[in-house]
């Protein structure tokens, strides 16, 4: 019994010095980097490399391949970290992602590629994922503060680095397309070197059964809406057999995912997750934001290179502010939380803001000065700051310690859905509104195109080529659709705001706060340490000469002499222990020391 019950305690926590969660950090940061760098540094090179490698028509399917294997693989790997272990699972997650670049970068085909990407994407599910299940494992929440705001600046250095990175290599004539896939490797293989020397997490049992079942089902599911929201609109029609067969997938693996997960042995999203609010408020604040946020990041950019006129390049420096607030906000959000332990009202402050900073983006139009568009992003950029890793500490705080991982990835596998599902309805609304304005502008300005408003616009070069009359109406058609996109935005971002507003602020874990004084003693327990004194003086002075644990350790108390145990402890049970006694008692009860202390010593 003694045996099974050593086995089945757990280990016991290490605690990480700041420096070697630093060390640590350096390693996921920089896989994080790379990784997020591969998912928007296709943007800017996406029509070169259809050029050469032709396929327009698999033009959507370069990025969504890698938004459809990253979204529906996040809850896996949290589940599959639990059972073989974050370091294994975090290096094979940067191994597959290698080998998915050089692969994408040696493609021959569209083909190749779209798979390439896809298997790209299985390797950045993991690593964003199970970066913030090993800084859960290595800091406690009230520490998690400081730190998680590092990781969110990633996440917005990232977004502009990507486009940056893409527009000098393709403007590059050296290096070539090819090279966006091939630049992230060296700094993948640092990362892994890096986890493999810092990185010492307790070796933990863990029950190895897999919920195949479950993985399968969650997989389909997210699968189909994601291709009824990539291909709806595009490949065919909304109102058609495929939207409707797609949604019944959808549908009824989602309800077959919710029967296996009830019944599995070990399941990747128990269902108990889902009778915490916590994880039920903090994962529908986090779609909401991943709606609200990747929207804004995909179009914003389209905005600056159509009708503002930037090169790719350019584009990305305009994004500068958004990633400056965002770093800021993180940074200062988390110290504050470490020192204080408060975090309740940087999510609820951060989709407020969020809020207003899409309302601004709306009222933007052909003239707008760059001054204003940098102050816009910058104030989005302080709301994503505020909220996006504080949803996810209080995810993990208010979980048990055996849900860590299955709540990390859970909260990311709704964000990334968001982001999934805002990108697709975004796209189409402004898809659209650009078509319906165009259409009324051309036919008030009795102008006729080939094609009338359907007509192909080609890339931010060729809409600036366009006759002066057709492109300012393409311009202004954009920059209403773009309206539309951020306006509806709105209400997504205040609606997770109303989530994080029903969240309880339960008090964060491994709390660094000093800790409380030291209650005074009160009169039963003086009394008490008095009585006790007495009877150990007592006890010293009728003892004989057998052994006596009692005499030793009192005879411990005076110092060593030439006398014998017995008589070194009476002379401290007489000179220590009974004046000490008789001083807690007459503390205690000053009007009756007299009688007490002398009934006691008779």
């Amino acid at each position: 019994m003694v045996s099974q019950a050593r086995a089945a305690a757990p280990p016991a926590k290490r605690t990480y010095t700041h420096r070697e969660i630093l060390e640590v950090m350096s390693g996921l940061m920089l896989a994080m980097l790379t990784s997020m760098i591969s998912t928007s540094v296709v943007g800017t090179a996406l029509p070169t490399i259809v050029g050469e490698l032709g396929g327009q028509d698999q033009y959507s399917w370069v990025a969504s391949a890698t938004m459809l294997t990253m979204t529906v693989s996040t809850p896996l790997w949290g589940k599959l970290s639990d059972l073989f272990g974050r370091k294994l699972l975090f290096q094979t997650a940067l191994g597959l992602f290698v080998a998915a670049s050089l692969v994408a970068g040696l493609s021959q085909d569209m083909g190749q590629l779209i798979a390439a990407r896809a298997v790209q994407g299985l390797g950045v599910g993991g690593l964003s994922a199970l970066s913030q299940v090993i800084l859960g494992d290595i800091v406690s929440p009230r520490e998690r503060g400081r730190y998680s705001g590092y990781m969110g600046a990633v996440f917005g250095i990232s977004t502009v680095a990507g486009p940056l990175l893409g527009g000098f290599i393709v403007d590059a004539d050296w290096l070539g397309w090819r090279w966006c896939f091939y630049v992230v490797v060296p700094f993948s293989v640092a990362a892994f070197i890096v986890i493999q020397k810092v990185l010492r997490l307790p070796p933990v049992k863990r029950n190895t059964s897999i919920d195949i079942w479950g993985a399968t089902t969650i997989t389909a599911s997210a699968s189909a809406l994601m291709l009824l929201l990539t291909l709806g609109g595009n490949e065919f029609a909304w109102n058609s057999f495929w939207t409707y067969f797609l949604a019944a997938i959808a549908l009824l693996m989602l309800a077959l995912s919710v029967l296996s997960e009830r019944t599995a042995k070990n399941p990747i999203l128990p269902p108990r997750l889902f009778r915490n609010p916590t994880f039920v408020l903090t994962s529908l604040a986090s779609l909401f934001v991943g709606m609200a946020m990747f929207g804004a990041m995909i179009y914003l950019p389209q905005y600056l290179q159509i009708v503002k006129g930037m090169s790719p390049t350019n584009s990305g420096l305009m994004t500068l502010p958004m990633v400056v607030a965002l770093f800021l906000s993180g940074v200062v959000s988390g110290k504050i939380v470490t020192n204080t332990g408060k975090w309740k009202i940087f999510p609820v402050a951060g989709l407020l803001i969020v809020a207003i900073g899409l309302f601004m983006l709306s009222r933007l139009h052909v003239d707008s000065s760059e001054w204003l568009i940098g102050f816009d992003v910058a104030v989005l950029g302080v709301g994503l700051g505020l909220s996006m890793q504080m949803l996810i500490l209080a995810a993990q705080n208010g979980s048990e310690l055996r849900d860590m991982a299955s709540t990390t990835s859970g909260v990311s596998f709704f964000r990334s859905l968001g982001g999934a599902v805002g990108v697709a309805a975004f796209g189409a609304i402004l898809t659209n509104r650009l078509k319906d304005e165009m259409a009324t502008m051309l036919a008030e300005a009795h102008i006729k195109v080939a094609g009338g408003a359907d007509f192909k616009l080609g890339s931010p070069d060729a809409i600036q080529a366009l006759p002066t009359p057709v492109k300012n109406i393409v311009l202004e058609a954009f920059t209403r659709g773009l309206e539309t996109v951020f306006i509806v935005g709105v209400p997504i971002a205040l609606l997770g705001f109303v989530a994080t507003l029903f969240l309880k602020e339960l008090p964060l874990r491994g709390s660094t706060a000093p800790p409380p004084e030291p209650r005074p003693l009160g009169k039963d327990d003086l009394v008490l340490a008095g009585l006790l004194l007495e009877l150990v003086a007592q006890r010293v002075e009728r003892a004989g000469g057998e052994p006596s644990a009692l005499l030793t350790a009192v005879a411990r108390m005076a110092p060593p002499d030439a006398r014998s145990e017995r008589e070194r402890a009476r002379s401290v049970a007489q000179t220590v222990l009974r004046p000490t006694s008789r001083a807690l008692l007459a503390q205690a009860t000053p009007a009756q020391k007299d009688l007490v202390t002398g009934g006691i010593s008779q």
